[in-house]
């Protein structure tokens, strides 16, 4: 594992069923929320990365539902970056209820692609850069 990161959430009416149960497709929407979390506490905006022309789509979305997650829940959701980006960036992620006990794993890979060829490019320098700053400082 390498630099971590957590985000806190309260589970929102909208998202659950009528059993009050966190729907499955909402779970995406909260991963993306902590990705976006972790890069800004790596002093990185996403914002500014897609105006500087470099995009991050979904290469692969992996869940293991282990309990359900209810409306008016406070989630811990931890991202984990598992190693140095390359053309790929690789995350893992727990979410936990507000008593600790673990519902979901995740785990997510994004590719770095130029706006305008819409290919694959290699994970930029300053991230790179910031990243390993990032883990010397959690050692």
């Amino acid at each position: 594992m390498f630099i971590s990161s957590e985000t806190k959430l309260k589970v929102r009416y909208s998202e659950t069923d009528q059993m009050g149960v966190v729907h499955h497709g909402n779970y995406a929407q909260y991963l993306e929320l902590s990705r976006i979390e972790w890069l800004s506490k790596l002093g990185v905006s996403y914002k500014v990365m897609e105006e500087n022309g470099i995009m991050l789509p979904i290469f692969t979305m992996d869940f293991k539902f282990k309990k359900s997650a209810f409306f008016d829940d406070e989630l811990l959701i931890k991202t984990c970056l598992r190693k140095i980006p390359t053309a790929r960036i690789d995350f893992d992620y727990e979410i936990f209820n507000q008593n600790q006990e673990l519902l979901t794993i995740a785990s997510t890979t994004l590719v770095f692609v130029n706006a305008e060829t819409r290919k694959p490019i290699m994970c930029p320098t300053y991230l790179v850069e910031k990243i390993q700053k990032g883990f010397e400082l959690n050692v």
